[in-house]
């Protein structure tokens, strides 16, 4: 499967540690539903059945750093390090790092939830 060699690509030479936390991330999505990887060019895209609901932008030494677009800002919460407007776009995408396992926590597993279901 050609999806799976590019996914390869991003894992290769990456720390234990962070192999982990993508795993447990992925794992931990799989629960709220079925979920796609897609590899892009810099960033590997989490999918339902007819859209993206999450984007992992980054694979760093010690964390994962993810992307959840939403068309609301949602500023009340503890697990999103910022949040930004697309520019000329209704989509507001809610940066979330993480750095242990337990930083998928029932907060992040509600908006994974609500990313997941959104329909918009």
């Amino acid at each position: 499967m050609e999806n799976e060699n590019h996914l390869s690509d991003f894992l290769t030479g990456k720390s234990e540690h962070t192999l982990m936390l993508f795993h447990h991330f992925v794992n931990e999505f799989e629960k709220v539903g079925d979920v796609t990887l897609y590899p892009a060019k810099t960033m590997i895209g989490v999918a339902n059945s007819h859209k993206r609901v999450a984007w992992i932008t980054a694979l760093g030494k010690n964390f994962i750093h993810v992307v959840f677009p939403f068309k609301q800002p949602y500023p009340d919460n503890l697990c999103f390090q910022k949040i930004t407007q697309v520019p000329g776009d209704t989509q507001f995408n809610h940066h979330f790092r993480m750095l242990q396992k337990e930083d998928v926590n029932e907060e992040v597993i509600e908006f994974m939830g609500l990313a997941y279901r959104d329909e918009s």
